[in-house]
């Protein structure tokens, strides 16, 4: 039995989507740890990223002008990355390289097809003439001649295994409708070609291969919507030059009168495989899905349709699929257990009903679908409690939880309703529900309201969507469409709820919010409600030409006058110019910064946005944080008081990649350049203030000694003299 359980999205794909995959994706490769995995663009980028975090852990591009044309790999061994670019260029590179012009290099004398890493075996490069060599034979003569096994021939696709200690290579070439099949071991040089024996009015459109037993077992996916099997033996006595292979037929991709017009296909065990592709009914407009076969009783487990379309690529890796859908990259999770013919009918009993997950992608829902969703839904829900459940526990959870199918109805019923009685209904629904069905609603219910906003531009449930935000445990990737949402009806409450409580934005999405936040005046912000919690405890503003200042001495410790002794000077032009007296901005616009300021984030993807952002919005932004940055200093702990109040290294961090990614545009304007100045003499001075605490250190730590060998209970006056 299989079944599909919790998906996400991975990453962005569009133009701007901020991990350089804006020209799609040519390839997915597994990286260095189970959880990551290396993806390689259309272009001059690989990304590295952690799965269960959805976030990317490394990116590394090529100069304008290259173009990767392989996909990049990981040497598991060493924890290399391998690249080749414009064919023939090969690449070497470390995690903690980033400029690739630095890197290993090495010009080859041949064009490189592809590139597989071994766990065991280390990498072998297959070469678009068909030879094959181990990467560490190459890197002893790079420019070493490379024989052309093939002529006139394509190379189609390739794969490569471990038997026992040696490395074997497949791959299928084309050569005028004809198809060929070459197996290749590296350690003992030896090579065989296979004839594929041609199917009448189909073609072969995506291979597969596993290695079993010392036999391959290659499967083909035919234009005529059938998979063949082919067995190719490693163990070879005869000597005959090209031999024709036969091939049966495994699965038949139909049912009930859908065909699966199948783009690409990956075994999952030796009962299963899953394929991706149109599915078609007579007389009716196909639908893009993923589904899962079970080979062994010729029958579809499962399937889940992809409305956003797919670029006909997937991937498998730790029992997840990748693929693209729509604009993002999309995981989902699957599980397969033994085969049987119940299963296979959906006849298992519910003892046997295995645990799976029982997440649903909302995101992909229409409103037409969540009354089927969301009852499926609860019914595995349901299922996974043990059969020993009391009668009378099974009594008082079906009191509480809402009908299976009263979900889905609700929303369909609300579609046209009122802002008010959806509010109200949506409202009551939730407090109804209790785990393990709240995070489905929540899911259920967000998309529901997104898609109706998509729909429709004048409506906007903005309060039920504060509440929701506030009140549930949510995430970006649980609801990705909610911010952008946000971003466009300008809901800047919304946002920086989001921006406080998400512990998985993309580097995008803080950007967008950075910009539109310092785009609005103080005059619109004061009419708006934003949460003023961490700026009320320390903000210093000016009202009606009055001071209203804020400040907490602590320890006898007086700023100013400890500035007034580093350097006088520096204090009186600061305070004039530096805007470190006032807040440059108001506490409305402050707030919102600071719930940026909270924002996790990985510099290696944000730096690219910083550096379109507005020159007067990036002094403005450095402005405040210049503030900041005097505030926390003025305090013996560093710390702001307040609550949710931006941290010492929070605000140095911002402050440091801002000017990285501004200085040029910085050092231009002439408004900026003294807030430079300032903001110099401000760190020369603390600089200079932690040299001279540095010198009596010691003293100080012998006053301590001594004070602890000292009876507590006299009394006495001594006189240290500091040398």
């Amino acid at each position: 039995m299989a079944a599909l359980c919790e998906s996400f999205t991975l990453c962005g794909l569009g133009p701007s989507g901020g991990v350089g995959l804006g020209g799609g994706l040519l390839a997915l490769e597994p990286g260095p740890d189970p959880d990551h995995v290396l993806l390689t663009d259309r272009g001059r980028t690989a990304t590295l990223f952690k799965v269960s975090d959805q976030k990317p852990l490394g990116c590394w591009s090529v100069k304008h002008g290259q173009i990767i044309t392989c996909p990049v790999v990981c040497n598991f061994e060493t924890h290399e990355y391998i690249a080749v670019h414009d064919d023939k260029v090969l690449r070497i590179w470390k995690n903690q390289d980033i400029n690739l012009d630095k890197v290993f290099k090495a010009t080859l004398s041949a064009d490189v097809y592809r590139i597989h890493s071994l766990p065991s075996g280390g990498p072998v490069v297959l070469f678009k003439g068909g030879g094959v060599r181990t990467l560490d034979v190459l890197l002893e003569a790079p420019q070493q001649e490379v024989e052309n096994v093939i002529s006139d021939e394509v190379i189609k696709w390739s794969e490569a295994f471990m038997e026992g200690q040696q490395p074997v290579l497949i791959f299928a070439t084309e050569k005028d409708g004809d198809f060929f099949v070459y197996v290749q071991k590296l350690k003992v040089n030896s090579l065989h070609k296979y004839k594929l024996e041609q199917q009448e009015l189909s073609k072969p459109l995506s291979f597969t291969a596993y290695l079993k037993n010392q036999t391959i077992t290659l499967l083909c996916l035919y234009s005529n919507d059938s998979v063949y099997k082919v067995l190719i033996p490693l163990r070879q006595n005869t000597e005959e030059e090209e031999q024709i292979l036969s091939k049966s037929l495994l699965l038949n991709l139909s049912v009930s009168g859908s065909v699966l017009k199948g783009t690409s296909f990956v075994v999952l065990d030796k009962d299963h495989i899953a394929v991706l592709g149109s599915l078609a009914a007579s007389g009716e407009e196909s639908k893009e899905c993923l589904t899962i076969w079970n080979t062994k009783f010729q029958t579809l487990q499962t399937s889940k349709e992809l409305p956003l379309g797919t670029s006909g690529q997937l991937w498998c890796y730790e029992e997840k699929f990748f693929f693209t859908h729509g604009k993002v990259l999309t995981v989902i999770m699957y599980k397969c257990e033994t085969s049987s013919l119940a299963a296979a009918v959906g006849k298992l009993k519910d003892s046997q009903t295995p645990d799976v997950c029982s997440f649903i992608n909302w995101n992909t829902l229409g409103d037409e679908e969540l009354v089927v969703s969301f009852q499926s839904q609860q019914s595995v829900a349901l299922k996974s409690e043990s059969r020993m459940t009391l009668r009378s526990k099974r009594n008082t959870v079906a009191e509480v939880q809402p009908d299976a199918s009263s979900v889905g109805q609700l929303l369909l019923n609300l579609k046209d309703a009122s802002t008010t009685v959806l509010e109200d209904e949506l409202k009551q629904l939730m407090s109804k529900v209790q785990m393990p069905d709240l995070q489905a609603t929540i899911g259920c219910v967000i998309t529901a309201l997104i898609n109706r906003c998509k729909t429709n531009p004048k409506y906007y449930p903005q309060n039920f969507l504060h509440h929701i935000v506030q009140t549930q445990d949510l995430s970006y990737s649980l609801c990705p469409d909610l911010m952008a949402v946000a971003l466009e009806k300008k809901d800047l409450y919304l946002l920086q709820i989001c921006l406080q409580r998400f512990p998985d934005i993309p580097e995008e999405i803080t950007y967008a919010c950075l910009k539109i936040f310092l785009s609005f005046s103080e005059a619109y912000l004061q009419t708006i409600d934003v949460d003023l919690e961490s700026v009320i405890c320390y903000i210093d503003i000016e009202l009606n030409n009055k001071e209203v200042k804020t400040e907490i001495v602590e320890n006898g410790f007086n700023a100013e006058l400890e500035q007034d002794i580093w350097d006088t000077k520096m204090t009186k032009e600061t305070r004039r110019t530096g805007g470190s007296e006032f807040c440059p901005v108001g506490p409305q616009k402050a707030a919102l910064l600071n719930a940026v300021l909270h924002s996790a984030y990985s510099e290696t993807f944000l730096l690219p946005h910083l550096k379109n952002l507005p020159a007067q919005q990036a002094v403005l932004f450095l402005r405040y944080l210049y503030y900041l940055y005097v505030k926390c200093s003025e305090k013996i702990n560093t710390t702001l008081p307040g609550t949710g109040s931006p941290t010492i290294n929070q605000i140095m961090d911002w402050m440091c990649i801002l000017l990285d990614a501004q200085f040029t545009v910085m050092v231009m304007l002439p408004e900026a350049r003294e807030l430079l100045s300032n903001l110099h003499k401000f760190v020369r001075a603390q600089v200079r203030f932690y040299s001279e605490l540095n010198k009596i250190e010691g003293s100080l730590q012998e006053l301590q000694r001594r004070n602890h060998q000292k009876d507590s209970q006299t009394y006495s006056i001594e006189v240290l003299e500091l040398i």
